[in-house]
């Protein structure tokens, strides 16, 4: 008797079938966008994740297994980092934070083909600036780049509905790889 093929090898099978290939994009490859804004130009970009925390239940009678019962969901602040020019927009941002002007903010994180054409994306919603840092200063490096780093809390990650159908329509073939 054999194994049934899951859903990812089968249509890698048939992909593969048809002469086509699927291969993972690259993460050096991305923008950011903040309400609206391509604020892009960042080298680095962590913290997209969440997780969903569970209870243990302990059902009585029942030795053999504990039940998850899945509570909420948790995300990581989001942690921006780019090289320092003249545009202090995230500074700024941070700043007015800190004042206690509170703007929150909604952004998209989005990961692009080998043209620089978007292939999928990711919403953050209504972000803050909790932390700001600044570049590491050493005068035995005068090649480094100044970086800085913001780090976002958020209200949840979303991939939106478009995004997923994207990525659909490139495997059948209906949008040019």
């Amino acid at each position: 008797m054999s194994t049934p093929l899951g859903l990812n090898a089968a249509l890698t099978a048939g992909l593969a079938a048809a002469g086509r290939r699927i291969d993972p994009y690259h993460a050096v490859n991305f923008l950011v966008e903040i309400d609206g804004l391509i604020t892009g130009g960042f080298s680095k970009v962590d913290g997209l994740e969440s997780a969903i925390e569970t209870q243990d239940y302990v059902e009585g009678g029942r030795n053999d297994y504990v039940h998850k019962v899945l509570k909420g969901t948790t995300y990581v602040p989001l942690v921006l980092s780019h090289g320092i020019t003249d545009v202090d927009t995230l500074w700024s941002w941070h700043e007015r934070t800190r004042r206690g002007v509170i703007q929150r903010k909604n952004g998209t994180l989005m990961l692009l083909d080998a043209r620089h054409m978007p292939v999928m994306w990711w919403n953050f919603a209504q972000a803050l600036p909790v932390k700001w840092v600044g570049p590491s200063f050493d005068a035995s490096s005068d090649a480094t780049v100044g970086i800085e780093r913001i780090e976002l809390v958020h209200r949840g990650i979303t991939k939106p509905i478009a995004s997923q159908a994207l990525g659909a329509l490139r495997l059948a073939g209906k949008i040019a790889p």
